[in-house]
């Protein structure tokens, strides 16, 4: 009940501010008094709340799934290649292709994303069972030579600054027509919930969850498919903003704990509701400029990678204590 509460006034707090901060002030006698506000508010300000509210759940739930496919807490899709990979998909549909519709450009990123995730599940299987640290080193690294190659091929091609925009996750962007993409990203996320039961047995391992009669393998690609759509539709629509799906599912399964279908709600709306506090930020702190989320994300995450690395739970998760008990 607590994080009900909290995630809720975090959310309800974030969005009633999100309609009325902006380059152009929106005061109540305005929008009462002109058809301006109204306008305001339609073709800016609901579609940029809908759209920063869409990406910071899906990237929470899209990190959950990554977290229990690896049976690991410390990964993440946009700090695990599948952000970067997608964002080099993206990259050469546009070189090859530059008249592409955005919809050929989301098939190329959601693509090369799930390849990108595929060539990380085969690294971090091969590392230690004893030693989870190692997984989001590896993840780290493998994204990091991900991205160093996408800054190469758009220094060659002339891309570079095109690139930036992938890269900086931001929100100013975002006008009416420019973000029913993420609607899809929602979707995803009710078909989650709609298996968390098999997603939570899956976090146990792989011997376990067979053994519990889970169709692993079918649930794996299930999960596979759910990361790729989403980090690259957000990717395609907004850009990557990283530990979004590192740090909101940890924080919310040290408050309730590890059962899944309960906590998946709690998780998207936190992680909604920070991502439309960073964004919130951004706007704020250089007004009438804006610094993107991502950048104001990517420092309080961090932050928060380093508190959940130093101080570890008094009790191991369900998923963790199975990994001990294996190795």
């Amino acid at each position: 009940m607590k994080g009900w509460i909290f995630a809720l006034a975090i959310l309800g707090l974030g969005i009633v501010s999100s309609l009325f901060v902006g380059a152009i002030d929106l005061d109540a006698g305005r929008f009462l008094q002109t058809g301006e506000g109204l306008n305001l508010l339609l073709v800016s300000r609901i579609p940029r709340t809908l759209a920063v509210l869409l990406t910071g759940a899906s990237l929470a739930v899209a990190g959950i799934i990554m977290q229990m496919i690896v049976s690991n807490r410390f990964v993440e899709p946009m700090t695990a290649g599948s952000g970067s990979t997608a964002a080099l998909g993206l990259l050469l549909i546009t070189f090859l292709m530059p008249q592409a519709s955005i919809f050929l450009k989301m098939i190329a990123a959601c693509v090369f994303s799930l390849l990108g995730t595929m060539v990380f599940l085969a690294m971090v299987r091969r590392l230690p069972a004893h030693q989870p640290l190692l997984v989001p080193l590896v993840g780290i690294a493998y994204g990091g030579v991900v991205s160093a190659l996408v800054t190469f091929i758009a220094f060659q091609t002339d891309l570079l600054q095109y690139l930036q925009t992938w890269f900086n996750g931001e929100f100013s962007g975002i006008l009416q027509g420019r973000y029913e993409l993420l609607w899809l990203t929602g979707i995803l996320m009710i078909v989650a919930y709609l298996v968390a039961d098999q997603f939570a047995i899956l976090g146990l391992g792989r011997n376990v969850s067979i053994n519990l009669g889970l169709n692993y393998h079918q649930i794996v690609r299930l999960g596979l498919v759910i990361v790729s759509l989403i980090s690259a539709v957000t990717v395609v629509t907004v850009g990557v903003i990283p530990f979004v799906g590192l740090v909101v599912p940890n924080i919310v399964s040290r408050w309730l704990g590890d059962n899944l279908r309960k906590t998946l709600p709690v998780t998207a709306m936190m992680g909604a509701g920070l991502v439309l506090l960073s964004d919130l930020i951004g706007r704020i702190v250089r007004h009438p400029f804006e610094i993107p989320a991502a950048t104001i994300f990517g420092f309080v995450g961090a932050a928060l990678f380093l508190w959940l690395l130093y101080f570890p739970p008094r009790r191991p998760s369900t998923a963790e204590s199975q990994q001990e008990k294996s190795a």
